[in-house]
C-alpha cells in the first residue's frame, strides 16, 4: 500500500523524492517523511497527515542539500498516523534510515530482543525494528547490501524495505518479499519506488525485482542479489507511457480525468488482439491449447471492483464456452479449502498486479496444480510474473483510489479471455468471435457518447447530497453493475449504499424502501433477454408504489420504463453481455459528483489506498 521512493544521483535528492511521493500519495496518505544523506550525516523530517503537512514542515525547517535520499507516504498498519509512527525510522545513533511497505509478522519478538540488547524504540511500528537490526548488522560487516540480506533472512511476513546509511552516502539498498518494488535506471542516477509513476519523469527504463531479492543502487548502476547473496537474474523493460499520463491534465481530480480516458483505454485494450489469420491472441500464454481444452472449471479470484468484473465475466465465460465458472473473493478463497485440480483454470484479476489477497489465492491455486491466467494493468508486477498466461489491460496509470478505467478495461479483458477459451475449445467459430470483437470496438464510441450526456446526472447527484442511503438494483449482468455502483458511493461519498439482485427484493430488501428513498435501477435491454426486462420493470413499479425515487438507467429507445422513472439516464444500445461497459459510466460520474457535493476528497477517500499489498 505505502508509497516508497529512493534516489541516488546528481540531482537534489529531496526534490526527486518529494516529486515521486506526490505521484504515489494515492498509495497512502496517513503520514509522510523523507531522509536525506548530506554533510556526512542523516537529515530527516516526517509529519502525520497528507504530504502537504510534510511540505510545510520542510518549508519551515529546510533540510540540507544531498544527492541521496529516501521517502515514504504511509497507509497505517502498526500504530496510528502520528509523527512518531511516520516513516522513515532511524536507529538510535541516527545513522540508518528505513522506509517500509507491508507487515513484519515477527516484529514483536524482534523488538523484545532489541530491548534486551539496550535499544530504545520510539514508535509503535513494526518498521522501526528493521532500522535497529540494520545498524547492528552493518557495524559487523560494513556492507549495506549484506546487512540488508542478513536482516531480511530474519523477517517474516510481506515487506518492501528501502534504507540508507550515513556511512554510505552514495548507496541506497532495497529488498522485497511479497510486496512491490521497481528499479528505475537513468543516466548517472538510479531510482527505487513502489510504482514506476514515481520516477517516470526521469526515466522509462525499469527493472523488475523478483521475490526475495536485494538491490543496491549507485549512480552508475544497480546490483541485484537474492537474500542468500547469490547474483540474481534481472529482467528489464520499457514503460510504455510517459509522465503526462500520470498528471492531472487540467482536471480537478484524477478520477474525472480517468473517467474521461475510458474510451481510449477501452480501445487500447482491444488493439492487436486479432492476428493476421483472424485468430484471437493474448499477451503471454504459456498454457498449451490441449490443456485449455481439458479445463472443466474456471474460477475467477479478485477483490473489490475487480471482483465485480469477475462476476460479469462469469456470464460471458459460461455463455461462450459452456464451462462452469465460479467467482470468489480472493481474501476468502484459500481459507475455505476450494476444490481445485490440474483441470481447473484460475483467472486472477488485479489492476496493480500486487494485490496481496489475490496473489496468495493465485499461489494456492498453483499449489493445487491449477493453471492461472492473470488480467492486469501493470507490466512487471508480481501476479503476471507468477501466472501461466497474461492479458494486460493497457489502461495506463490509474491514480484515483476509486477504480474507473481499470474496471472497464478489466471487463474488456474478461470478454477477450472468454472468447479466447471459446476459440481454443471450439465453442465459438472464428466469424462469431470477430463479430463480438467488432461489437467491442464500437463500445469506445458508445462510452464517449455517454460521457457527453452526463450533466443531468451531475445535477441529480448534487440534489441528493443530503441523503443518507441509496440503493442499487440490477438483473443478469446488471446485478454486478449495481454492486459496483454501490461500492463507488461507499468509497467516495461515505454513504450507506447497497446493491441487490432485483429479483431478491421481495425476499427482504424491499423492507428498506421508504418515501423518497433514491433507488438506482439498471435495466437490461428489451431486445436481448426480454423476460428480464419485463421482470425489472415490474420491480420498478413495486418500489415506486412504496414511495421510492426511481433513477433508471435504460438504453436508448426503451420507452417501457418512461412512466416509472423519476429520473431517466439513457445509454447507447449494446449487446446484452456488453451492456455493463456503458451502464457503469453514469454510476461513476454520479458517485464522483455526489462526493464532491458533500465536500469529500475524491481522489483520496478516507481510510483507503490504491494498491492493497497486505492481507
Amino acid at each position: 500500500m505505502c508509497g516508497i521512493v529512493g534516489y541516488v544521483g546528481a540531482q537534489a535528492a529531496l526534490d526527486v523524492v518529494m516529486a515521486g511521493l506526490k505521484r504515489l500519495e494515492y498509495r497512502g496518505y496517513d503520514s509522510a517523511g523523507v531522509a536525506i544523506l548530506a554533510d556526512g550525516g542523516m537529515a530527516a523530517a516526517k509529519k502525520a497527515g497528507k504530504l502537504a503537512n510534510l511540505e510545510k514542515e520542510l518549508g519551515d525547517r529546510p533540510l540540507p542539500t544531498g544527492t541521496t535520499g529516501i521517502g515514504h507516504t504511509r497507509w497505517a498498519t502498526h500504530g496510528g498516523p502520528t509523527d512518531a509512527n511516520a516513516h522513515p525510522h532511524l536507529d538510535n545513533a541516527g545513522r540508518v534510515a528505513v522506509v517500509h511497505n507491508g507487515i513484519i509478522e515477527n516484529f514483536a519478538c524482534l523488538r523484545a530482543e532489541l530491548a534486551e540488547r539496550g535499544h530504545t524504540l520510539a514508535s509503535e511500528t513494526d518498521t522501526e525494528v528493521v532500522a535497529h537490526l540494520l545498524a547492528e548488522e552493518y557495524s559487523a560487516c560494513a556492507d549495506p547490501a549484506e546487512a540488508m540480506r542478513l536482516v531480511c533472512r530474519r523477517l517474516e511476513g510481506a515487506f518492501t524495505l528501502v534504507a540508507v546509511h550515513a556511512d554510505e552516502p552514495d548507496v541506497v539498498v532495497g529488498a522485497r518479499r511479497n510486496s512491490p518494488l521497481v528499479v528505475g535506471v537513468g543516466d548517472g542516477e538510479s531510482f527505487l519506488a513502489s510504482d514506476v509513476a514515481a520516477f517516470i519523469a526521469h526515466t522509462r527504463s525499469a527493472i523488475e525485482l523478483g521475490q526475495d531479492q536485494v538491490v543496491e543502487l549507485r549512480r552508475d548502476g544497480v546490483t541485484v542479489t537474492g537474500f542468500d547473496g547469490r547474483p540474481a537474474e534481472v529482467r528489464s523493460y520499457h514503460v510504455d507511457w510517459d509522465a503526462s499520463a500520470a498528471e492531472m491534465g487540467g482536471y480537478d481530480y484524477f478520477m474525472l480525468k480517468e473517467i474521461a480516458e475510458q474510451p481510449k483505454a477501452v480501445a487500447d485494450t482491444l488493439l492487436g488482439r486479432i492476428d493476421p489469420a483472424g485468430s484471437l491472441t493474448l499477451d503471454e500464454v504459456r498454457i498449451p491449447p490441449g490443456v485449455l481444452r481439458e479445463v472443466d472449471k474456471v474460477v475467477v479470484v479478485a477483490c473489490g471492483t475487480a471482483f465485480h468484473a469477475g462476476l460479469i465475466a462469469k456470464y460471458a465465460i459460461e455463455h461462450w464456452t459452456r464451462i462452469p465458472c465460479e467467482v470468489e473473493l480472493a481474501s476468502e478463497f484459500r481459507y475455505r479449502d476450494p476444490i481445485l485440480d490440474p483441470r481447473s483454470l484460475v483467472i486472477a484479476i488485479s489492476q496493480s498486479g500486487e494485490t496481496m489477497d489475490t496473489l496468495m489465492a493465485l499461489r494456492h491455486a498453483r499449489e493445487q496444480g491449477s493453471r492461472v491466467l492473470a488480467i492486469c494493468n501493470t507490466n512487471g508486477s508480481t501476479i503476471p510474473r507468477e501466472s501461466d498466461a497474461v492479458l494486460y489491460t493497457r489502461a495506463g496509470p490509474e491514480v484515483a483510489v476509486a477504480s474507473t478505467k481499470a474496471f472497464l478495461t478489466q471487463l474488456v479483458a474478461c470478454y477477450l479471455v472468454a472468447l479466447y477459451l471459446g476459440q481454443v475449445r471450439g465453442t465459438k467459430w472464428g466469424d462469431e468471435i470477430r463479430a463480438v470483437v467488432r461489437d467491442l470496438a464500437e463500445i469506445s464510441g458508445a462510452v464517449q457518447r455517454v460521457l457527453e450526456t452526463m450533466e443531468p446526472v451531475r445535477e441529480l447527484a448534487r440534489s441528493l447530497a443530503g441523503k443518507g442511503t441509496v440503493l442499487f438494483l440490477g438483473r443478469h449482468v446488471g446485478y454486478p453493475v449495481a454492486l459496483e455502483g454501490a461500492l463507488k458511493l461507499k468509497e467516495l461519498a461515505y454513504m450507506h449504499a447497497e446493491g441487490f439482485a432485483a429479483g431478491e427484493l421481495k425476499h427482504g430488501p424491499i423492507a428498506l424502501i421508504e418515501e423518497d428513498l433514491p433507488v438506482v435501477v439498471v435495466v437490461p435491454s428489451p431486445r436481448g433477454r426480454s423476460v428480464l426486462h419485463d421482470k425489472i420493470v415490474s420491480n420498478i413499479q413495486e418500489i415506486r408504489a412504496r414511495g421510492a425515487r426511481t433513477i433508471v438507467i435504460a438504453e436508448e429507445g426503451d420507452e417501457t420504463v418512461v412512466p416509472y422513472a423519476d429520473h431517466l439516464i439513457r445509454v447507447p444500445a449494446t449487446p446484452t453481455l456488453l451492456q455493463p461497459l456503458v451502464t457503469t459510466v453514469p454510476l461513476q460520474v454520479f458517485a464522483c459528483e455526489l462526493a464532491t457535493a458533500r465536500g469529500n476528497e475524491v481522489d483520496q477517500p478516507r481510510n483507503l489506498a490504491k494498491s492493497v499489498t497486505v492481507e
